[in-house]
C-alpha cells in the first residue's frame, strides 16, 4: 500500500482528538468528511459517498458539503444527536509552506448549536447540567444563543423524579453530568421516555467551583447571584460553563448573570401534571398571541414558573388590565412589537461572531420600533430605555448598512456609499476599471503619437501595451519590453501596473476592508450589550402582557382575586383548551368552592361525562392566575397554591415495564410525600389498576390520609360509589357528581357539577355512544341485570356468614358438598361468559359468584382478596 499523504496524516492526527465527533475538515471551498464520518454523513444527510486516494490504493470513503452552506448540514446532524467538530484552515493557503495549517475552531453539540437560523424561534436552546450528591442535587440550564443562565437546587426526596419534572418544563436539547451519576441512575435514564430526545454527554466536576465562577464573571462574591453558601448550585453552574468554554475553543459567547430559582418563589408542577394538563402544548398554543419570538420564549418561562408572590402576580395583572381597557394603545403597541426582530438572538449572534449585515439591519429596524414604543408608553413608565444611545445607534445602522446586505460578511456589499472613502474608491475602481484603462490608453496614444497603440490582457502578463512593428521607433524609453511577436511588441509601464493591481485586487480588497469595517461596527454595538439585553427583556415582558390582554378580550377572561386566604372559589369556570375546540358559547360552565371547612371533593359520574375536563380546568385556572393572566371564568378568588399534583389516567407504562398499578402507586406516593396544605391535588380513578376490593381499600386509605394529615385541596374522581360514604365519616369531604338526565331509554350527560353522589355508572350507555353493535349492548343489559341480582344475593349471604364465623366445621362440610354438586354447572356458565364485554365490576361479581359456588358459599376475607 502506498505511503500516507501529508493531508491524511494531518486529518488523522486531528481526528484522534475528536473520536466522538463528526469532523468537518476544510479543504478549499468544501468541508470534507472521511472514513466512518463520511458513511454517517452520507446516510444522515443524503450525500453521495465517494472515495479519495483510490489511485494510491487507499480507498478512503469521502463525503463533502460546500463551506457556504455548511450550517444547514451541521444543524441536521445536531438535530439527530451527533457532535460536530469544525476544522478550519487557520492560515492563508497562498502563504502556506507545505500543507495548510488546520485546527478545530469550534465543537458543536445538540445543546450548543449556535446557528439560530435553524432553531425554533419560540423555544430556547437549553443545555442542562445535573449534579447529584448525598446532600441533594442541582440543575443548571444555559442557552448559548441568548446567554440565559438559570439554576435550581432540588430538595430532599426522590431527586430523579424531580429531575424528570424539570426536564418536562425546560425541555433541554442536551444533558451533561458526571459518568458516575449516570451509572447510579442508568436504569432510570434508559427506561424513561423523557430522555429519548435528549443527548446525554459526560463531564467532570470543576474543582473549586465557586472560585471558577468568580473568575468567569470577574466578581469578588457570588452573593449578588444568590449562590453564596450553595455549593450544589455552584457546581452545576461551573460544570456547564466549563463545558461550553471547552467546546467554544476560547471564542466569546453570550453570558447573562445567573438566576437562582427558588422553590419558595415558584409553584411546583409534577411531571405527570405537565403532561396531563398539556401546559407546554395545547395551553401554550392558545396563550401564545405574542408578536415576537423572544416574547414566546418568555411566555414559556412564565408558564414554567407560576408565581407564589402575590405582589408580583398583581403587578402583571395590572399590566393586563391596563391593556384590556386601553384598546387603541394595545393595538398600536402590538403593531409596533410585530416590527421587532429577535433582539436576544441577534445580540447572541453578535457575541458569537456569527452576525451578518441583515442581522444588524434587523437590529436597526427593531430599535426604530422600540423608540416609537417608548414614545407611546412614556407617560405610563412602561418602557425604560436609553433613548439617546439607541437613537444614535439606530441612525448609524440605517445610514451605514445596505438594505440588501448579503448573508455573508466576507463577500462585501454590506455598507452604503459614503460610509467610508477608501471603500468608495475601491468600488469605483472595481466597477469602472474598463473606463480607467481606456483613459490610460487614450493618454498614451496622445503622448507617443502611436495611433494604433492598444492595451490588452492575458493571464501570463496581465495588462500590457501592444505596439505594431511599424511604430516601434515611437516607443518612449520608459516603456519596459515584455514580449516580442512577429508583427508587434508588448510593453508595460508603471502606471498600468499600478492600476492593474488595483483593478484585479479591488474585489479582494473590498471584501477584506468591508469585513474589517463590519467587525469594527459590531464592536461599537457590543459596547451596549447590557442595555440591549435589558431592552429585549422589557419588550418580551410587554409582548406577553399585551398578549394576555388580547386573550382576555377575545375569550372573555376575568381578573382573578389572588389572595393569601386559604380559599379556592371559582364561579362559571371553563376549560381554556376544550372551549377553544367547540363552538363559542356552548361550553358548560361549572363552579368550585374550597375553604378551611371544605377541602376535598369526591366526584362521581359516568365516563365521558366531563369529570377529567372539570378537574383539569380548575388546575389550569389556578396556573393562569398565578402566572398573572386573566382566567376563563365569571369570577375567581384563588388562595396561593404552592404545588399542583395530578394523577390522571391508568395505562401501562410499556417503555418502563411498569404496570398500571405500579405507575399509579408511584405517582401517588410522590404526592403523599410532597404535598402540603397549600397544594392542589387531582386524583382520577385511583385504585382501578388492581382488583375492586383492593382498589376501594387503597383509595379510601389515600383519601383519609390526605384529609387528616395533608389537608390539601383535593378532587378525587372515582367510579367506586362506596367512597361517597366518606362524606359521613370525614368532615372536610363533600360529594359531587356529574349530572345525568335519563329520558326513557336514553341518557343525556349534562356536564354540570351538582352536590351529591352518583349511584349508577351508565357504562352501557357510554358503550352505546362509542358505537358498539346493538346486539352487544342488548346482551350487556341482560348480563348486568343478572349480575345486579347476584350482587344483592352475595351481599345478603355475606351478612349472614358474619353471624356464623365460629361454625367453621359445619360450614366446611356444607362447602364440600355444594362444590361437588355445582362443579359442572359452573363450568357451563363460564363457557357462556363474554368477558371482553364486561366492566371490571361486572367481571368481579361474576367471579365472586362462581367462587362462592365452588367453595360452597364460604367467602372469608382471603377469598375476597382478588
Amino acid at each position: 500500500m502506498a505511503s500516507e499523504t501529508p493531508l491524511m496524516a494531518q486529518y488523522k492526527e486531528i481526528k484522534e482528538e475528536y473520536q466522538n465527533a463528526i469532523l468537518l475538515f476544510r479543504l478549499g471551498d468544501f468541508y470534507e468528511m472521511f472514513f466512518e464520518d463520511a458513511k454517517i454523513a452520507s446516510k444522515e444527510l443524503g450525500l453521495t459517498l465517494t472515495s479519495r486516494n483510490r489511485e494510491k490504493g487507499q480507498e478512503v470513503p469521502l463525503a463533502g458539503v460546500p463551506y457556504h452552506s455548511v450550517a444547514s448540514y451541521v444543524a441536521k446532524l445536531l438535530e439527530k444527536g451527533y457532535t460536530v467538530a469544525i476544522c478550519d484552515q487557520v492560515e492563508d493557503p497562498k502563504a502556506a509552506k507545505g500543507i495548510v495549517k488546520r485546527e478545530v475552531t469550534r465543537v458543536l453539540t445538540p445543546g450548543t448549536q449556535i446557528d439560530v437560523d435553524y432553531l425554533d424561534g419560540k423555544s430556547n436552546q437549553y443545555l442542562m447540567s445535573f449534579v447529584c450528591k448525598e446532600e441533594g442535587a442541582a440543575i443548571a440550564y444555559f442557552d448559548i444563543t441568548t446567554g440565559e443562565f438559570r439554576v435550581r437546587e432540588l430538595k430532599e426526596g426522590n431527586l430523579f423524579y424531580q429531575l424528570l419534572g424539570e426536564l418536562g418544563k425546560i425541555n433541554p436539547k442536551e444533558l451533561i453530568l458526571e459518568e458516575e451519576i449516570y451509572r447510579n441512575y442508568q436504569d432510570d435514564f434508559e427506561k424513561y421516555p423523557d430522555f429519548s430526545g435528549i443527548k446525554i454527554n459526560f463531564c467532570k466536576n470543576v474543582k473549586q467551583a465557586e472560585s471558577y465562577l468568580k473568575e468567569c464573571y470577574q466578581i469578588l462574591s457570588l452573593e449578588s447571584f444568590g449562590l453564596a453558601q450553595k455549593p450544589l448550585a455552584q457546581q452545576a453552574c461551573a460544570n456547564i460553563l466549563d463545558y461550553v468554554k471547552t467546546l467554544q475553543k476560547g471564542q466569546e459567547f453570550p453570558l447573562m448573570k445567573i438566576s437562582l430559582l427558588s422553590n419558595q418563589e415558584t409553584m411546583e408542577l409534577n411531571r405527570s401534571g405537565q403532561k396531563n394538563l398539556e401546559i407546554f402544548g395545547a395551553l401554550f398554543s392558545i396563550l401564545d398571541l405574542c408578536k415576537t419570538s423572544m416574547g414566546s420564549r418568555y411566555l414559556k418561562r412564565v408558564l414554567q414558573n407560576p408565581l407564589l408572590n402575590i405582589a408580583k402576580i398583581k403587578k402583571r395583572q395590572d399590566y393586563v388590565e391596563f391593556f384590556t381597557k386601553e384598546v387603541l394603545l394595545r393595538e398600536e403597541v402590538r403593531e409596533l412589537l410585530s416590527e421587532v426582530y429577535d433582539l436576544e438572538r441577534i445580540l447572541g449572534k453578535i457575541q458569537l461572531s456569527t452576525v451578518n449585515g441583515r442581522d444588524i439591519l434587523a437590529l436597526g429596524n427593531s430599535l426604530k420600533a422600540a423608540l416609537l414604543l417608548e414614545k407611546q408608553l412614556h407617560r405610563y413608565s412602561m418602557l425604560k430605555m436609553e433613548r439617546e444611545v439607541f437613537s444614535e445607534m439606530q441612525e448609524n445602522i440605517m445610514n451605514a448598512i445596505m438594505i440588501e446586505a448579503p448573508f455573508s460578511i466576507r463577500e462585501g456589499g454590506i455598507f452604503q456609499k459614503g460610509y467610508h472613502q477608501e471603500l468608495d474608491e475601491l468600488r469605483h475602481i472595481a466597477s469602472s476599471g474598463k473606463e480607467i484603462l481606456l483613459d490610460i490608453e487614450a493618454r498614451e496614444r496622445e503622448k507617443t503619437g502611436i495611433k494604433t497603440l492598444k492595451i490588452k490582457y492575458n493571464k501570463v502578463f496581465g495588462y500590457f501595451i501592444e505596439v505594431s512593428k511599424a511604430n516601434e521607433h515611437l516607443v518612449p524609453s520608459h516603456y519596459i519590453r515584455k514580449q516580442t511577436l512577429v508583427n508587434s511588441e508588448r510593453y508595460i509601464v508603471e502606471e498600468l501596473k499600478e492600476y492593474e493591481d488595483r483593478i484585479l485586487n479591488a474585489k479582494t480588497k473590498i471584501e477584506s476592508l468591508e469585513y474589517y469595517l463590519f467587525q469594527e461596527f459590531v464592536e461599537k454595538i457590543k459596547e451596549q450589550k447590557e442595555a440591549l439585553s435589558d431592552l429585549a427583556r422589557q419588550l418580551s415582558f410587554l409582548d406577553v402582557m399585551t398578549s394576555f390582554a388580547q386573550l382576555a378580550i377575545q375569550k372573555s377572561y376575568v381578573r382573578p382575586e389572588v389572595v393569601e386566604e386559604d380559599i379556592l372559589e371559582i364561579c362559571g369556570g371553563r376549560h381554556p383548551i376544550v372551549e377553544n375546540l367547540i363552538p363559542k358559547g356552548t361550553y358548560i360552565k361549572n363552579d368550585l368552592y374550597f375553604d378551611k371547612s371544605e377541602r376535598m371533593m369526591v366526584l362521581t359520574g359516568p365516563n365521558m361525562s366531563g369529570k377529567s375536563t372539570y378537574m383539569k380546568q380548575i388546575a389550569l385556572i389556578i396556573i393562569l392566575a398565578q402566572v398573572g393572566s386573566f382566567v376563563p371564568a365569571d369570577f375567581a378568588k384563588i388562595g396561593i397554591v404552592d404545588k399542583i399534583f395530578t394523577r390522571i389516567g391508568a395505562s401501562d407504562d410499556l417503555l418502563t415495564g411498569q404496570s398500571t398499578f405500579m405507575v399509579e402507586m408511584s405517582e401517588v406516593a410522590n404526592i403523599i410525600h410532597n404535598a402540603t396544605e397549600k397544594s392542589f391535588i387531582i386524583l382520577d380513578e385511583i385504585g382501578r389498576g388492581t382488583s375492586t376490593f383492593d382498589g376501594i381499600s387503597i383509595a379510601t386509605a389515600i383519601t383519609e390520609h390526605i384529609h387528616s394529615h395533608i389537608r390539601a385541596k383535593t378532587i378525587f374522581a372515582t367510579h367506586y360509589h362506596e367512597l361517597t360514604e366518606l362524606e359521613k365519616e370525614l368532615e372536610l369531604v363533600k360529594n359531587y357528581r356529574i349530572e345525568v338526565q335519563e329520558q326513557g331509554k336514553e341518557v343525556l350527560f349534562l356536564r354540570e357539577i351538582v352536590q351529591g353522589g352518583a349511584d349508577k355508572s351508565y357504562g352501557i350507555e357510554v358503550a352505546k355512544l362509542s358505537g358498539l353493535p346493538q346486539s352487544i349492548l342488548k346482551r350487556s343489559k341482560q348480563i348486568l341485570s343478572r349480575l345486579e341480582k347476584q350482587k344483592a344475593l352475595v351481599e345478603k349471604k355475606m351478612q349472614g356468614e358474619q353471624m356464623v364465623l365460629f361454625q367453621a366445621e359445619e360450614i366446611e362440610e356444607e362447602e364440600e358438598t355444594e362444590r361437588n354438586m355445582e362443579e359442572q354447572s359452573v363450568l357451563e356458565e363460564i363457557r357462556k361468559l363474554s368477558i371482553d364485554q364486561m366492566t371490571p365490576l361486572q367481571a368481579l361479581l361474576v367471579l365472586q359468584s362462581l367462587k362462592g359456588k365452588l367453595s360452597g358459599g364460604k367467602h372469608d376475607e382471603k377469598s375476597l382478596d382478588l
